[in-house]
């Protein structure tokens, strides 16, 4: 008879793409959250928590491929064979959201939603298939002051988390204004224009010389590769550099050279006008360049969008991985698209937001300083007597009941230095002991771990003589004592 196959173990691995997070990613990032919520809470934004999958259809992306109906999304189909899918932004189910639930909602709607969205593309560093967004939207309404609230909205959320002023700013263009540019150059044809803006989104790292030769008919990049260029006579370039070089020293003259690169384009005047109201919107409620700058050179996503872009950019300095100074870079995008919910509906409903890269901007406040020290732990209560788990369990009580992190060791108590390492381990702050001795005399005894390892890290104990890193309390006292000793951590 043959011997029943074993089934092999699983292997204990994160799925590629993926990662888990521990303790204090986890709270670091609930804070982050919790003090961006307040900012849109105090804006008049109301929270909503959409489902995680939504339809296929809702997502709107699709493929002939009948095994996989949808490129860049976990999809499968139900029992019913309709095609379901884990969502890839939150702005998708907002839309879907808001069509289902329109005669419910006020108009215009103000949303903010935050939580997980899912990516079926390849990972690399610092890229997951699962991560953060924090959004936030007005649906609605086409006035320029739904956008200019956005803006300061979003200068008002980098500033609470901790990002001071002058090492942010939100940058602002219009899809409008480039769509006026094209109009100028003559350029009709939709492979062309494409080709067009993605050589403007090249300007920063090639400059006006670079864009003018890939306008052209083309350039040797840094390795000595020869690139194809657009194909654009001079004349036909020159729109688009002035675009790219119209910003100014003030709003004025980056609005007045955006109205000369657009020349007679209705389309581009009426961008213009409107970045001009957003300028004026902002600059009435006291938010000047040093925050916000009306930025011709944000090119981000105008495929997607219809009018005004912004982008959140930190522009203090970090290393890279070799070593090499460079600027953060942009932490939050977004702007105003009019067409998403028209594919439910029939008919256009604008609308306009903004996304946070939760875990871009928690990297920022971290290479700043703002978060990212070691986290705190528990207050640890040892057990040197297993018959008195209740009054241990009343010590951890009171400590609770006082707002303290605290816990009972729940090991096996027979070897006392095991309930010390735990305590390191948890990076627990104090831990209280207590046996016989202390029950009979109604005393604790209240160790300061973070003193008792700096001094063991001391070459001499000359500055700690006077602060001995365990001490004896009442047991009355508990609270009070273990309260004072954290005080003095702060």
């Amino acid at each position: 008879m043959a011997k029943p196959v074993k089934t092999p173990r699983p292997r204990a691995e994160t799925p590629k793409g993926f990662r888990d997070y521990f303790g204090s990613d986890v709270t670091e990032r609930a804070e982050m959250l919790r003090r961006i919520a307040g900012v849109y809470h105090r804006y008049g934004f109301d929270a909503l928590e959409s489902s995680a999958v939504e339809t296929v259809e809702a997502l709107g992306k699709f493929l002939p491929d009948v095994d996989r109906p949808n490129e860049g999304v976990f999809a499968w189909q139900d029992e019913d064979e309709k095609w379901l899918a884990l969502r890839y932004d939150l702005t998708a189910p907002l839309a879907r959201v808001y069509a289902q639930h329109r005669n419910d909602l006020p108009t215009p709607y103000r949303r903010y939603a935050m939580g997980p969205v899912w990516r079926n593309e390849k990972p690399g560093p610092g890229r997951f298939r699962q991560f953060y967004q924090c959004d936030a939207d007005t649906v609605g309404t086409s006035s320029m002051a739904a956008d200019a609230e956005i803006c300061a909205m979003l200068a008002d959320a980098l500033e609470e988390v901790g990002i001071a002023r002058g090492d942010y700013v939100v940058r602002v263009n219009n899809r409008k204004v480039l769509n006026g540019v094209l109009e100028a150059t003559g350029v009709s044809d939709p492979d062309q224009q494409a080709a067009v803006l993605r050589t403007i989104d090249k300007f920063d790292k090639v400059g006006e010389a670079g864009v003018r030769e890939l306008l052209g008919k083309g350039r040797l990049d840094a390795s000595g590769a020869y690139i194809d260029g657009v194909g654009l006579s001079d004349q036909q370039a020159v729109p688009v550099l002035a675009f790219l070089t119209s910003r100014g020293a003030d709003p004025v003259e980056t609005l007045g050279n955006l109205r000369t690169a657009v020349g007679t384009s209705e389309t581009g005047r009426a961008g213009v006008d409107e970045l001009e109201e957003i300028a004026s919107l902002l600059e009435a409620q006291g938010y000047g360049p040093d925050r916000i700058v009306i930025d011709p050179s944000v090119v981000r996503g105008l495929g997607y969008y219809t009018g005004p872009v912004f982008e959140a950019e930190l522009t203090f300095e970090i290393l890279d991985e070799k070593g090499r100074p460079r600027q953060f870079g942009s932490v939050a995008g977004g702007g105003r698209y009019d067409d998403l919910v028209a594919r439910f509906t029939g008919q256009q409903v604008p609308a306009v937001g903004v996304s946070i890269g939760v875990d871009r901007l928690l990297a920022a406040l971290r290479e700043k300083g703002r978060m990212g020290g070691e986290a705190q732990g528990p207050v640890v209560v040892t057990v040197m007597d297993r018959t008195r788990m209740a009054e241990y369990q009343a010590m951890v009580g009171e400590l609770r009941r006082a707002g303290i992190r605290a816990e009972v060791y729940l090991g096996n108590p027979k070897n006392f230095g095991n309930q010390m390492k735990y305590a390191d381990r948890r990076g627990s702050p104090v831990a209280i002991i207590a046996g016989e001795d202390e029950f009979a005399r109604r005393v604790v005894q209240v160790k300061d771990l973070i003193l008792g390892a700096r001094i063991a890290e001391s070459a001499t104990l000359e500055e700690w003589k006077d602060r001995p890193s365990q001490t004896e309390a009442p047991r009355e006292a508990l609270v009070d004592t273990v309260r004072n000793i954290l005080s003095e951590h702060v």
